[in-house]
């Protein structure tokens, strides 16, 4: 399949809108404590530096999570099963799906869902050629909000949904729990979640992780003021703007916030917002959890943690969710 063929199978009347993006901007920006969705800071150009801050020393979860795929893969193929349709959520550059695929037994379809619609198609059309068996169907969304599946031609055994990264943290903990009802939902009684999660561990760890010496992401986080100024026609002066980001041991959670270098006055689509120096833009946030606390969570959404997996260091997990009415024979 080529790209061409990828881009008309892709289903993307899901995207996310300049007209949404306008409205959760000025409505962020309008709130007592500033803050913008952190789905807005993966435009191309910010997708392009999450790459790249996945390389940096100090960002543990990339490679801690690869890891503990590398050495369960066996395991974690061997539940999924032949026959599978694979769900990712976020898909990126689909580094870590690649490690499934060429474990997987004759998996039938993979449905990328990213808002970055050029990497998506570019990715999705470099793994249909990489795996000519295998039924590759994009979803250009915001899986936050409601979207539809796409049909796929060939019928699977079951549904995964992969949910790398320990993306689960961008949500506040009540809606984590509506999302994962969500999820079990679209993968069926008999599917299930593979998905990352962030574990509580020293401060300074987290700290470094998201405060790195090469500055990238610094970069990624500015890199949002840049994209409301070319998409919405706002005047940030990007350099009156720092990163700022910080473990919130109260709230179990870390914070990345953009920090007003000095009292200003900012234009988006006709209004104005002013900027006490020292105030702050809240473009993102991270929960952390314990085993315990996660299971906890998933419990009172009505999901089985039926196995997981976690490093040498317990920094991180990879755990398999299933709906409670159906139990696999593996047990935490």
């Amino acid at each position: 399949m080529n790209e061409s063929m990828i881009a008309e199978a892709g289903l993307c009347r899901a995207e996310l809108t300049l007209e949404q993006f306008r409205n959760d901007v000025l409505a962020g920006l309008t709130r007592q404590k500033k803050s913008v969705p952190c789905k807005y800071l993966y435009d191309e150009e910010g997708a392009r530096l999450f790459e790249a801050i996945c390389e940096v020393e100090e960002y543990y979860p990339t490679r801690t999570e690869v890891k503990i795929l590398q050495r369960n893969i066996r395991e974690i193929a061997a539940w999924i099963g032949a026959n599978a349709n694979l769900v990712e959520l976020g898909s990126g550059a689909s580094t870590k799906t690649r490690l499934l695929l060429d474990h997987l037994d004759h998996p039938v379809s993979y449905v990328p869902i990213d808002v970055a619609r050029t990497q998506l198609l570019e990715c999705s059309a470099r793994l249909a050629q990489e795996h000519p068996e295998l039924e590759v169907v994009p979803v250009c969304a915001d899986y936050t909000n409601d979207f539809s599946m796409p049909n796929v031609l060939a019928p699977s055994a079951r549904t995964v949904i992969f949910f790398p990264g320990s993306t689960i943290g961008n949500f506040e903990p009540e809606e984590a729990e509506h999302f994962l009802r969500r999820m079990t939902k679209l993968c069926c009684r008999e599917g299930g979640l593979l998905l990352g999660i962030d574990l509580k561990k020293d401060s300074g760890v987290l700290n470094s992780a998201y405060n790195d010496a090469r500055g990238v992401t610094a970069e990624f986080n500015l890199n949002l003021l840049a994209r409301v100024n070319g998409e919405l026609g706002a005047d940030f002066d990007i350099s009156c703007f720092r990163h700022y980001a910080f473990y919130n041991e109260e709230m179990g959670r870390i914070e990345m916030h953009l920090i007003s270098r000095k009292p200003q006055v900012v234009s988006i689509a006709d209004e104005e917002f002013s900027f006490e120096r020292g105030e702050s833009i809240l473009t993102e946030h991270s929960y952390k959890y314990t085993l315990d606390e996660f299971r906890e969570r998933a419990a009172r959404a009505g999901v089985h943690v039926a196995r997981r997996w976690v490093d040498e260091n317990r920094w991180f997990s990879v755990q398999l969710l299933m709906p409670q009415s159906y139990k696999a024979c593996f047990q935490v």
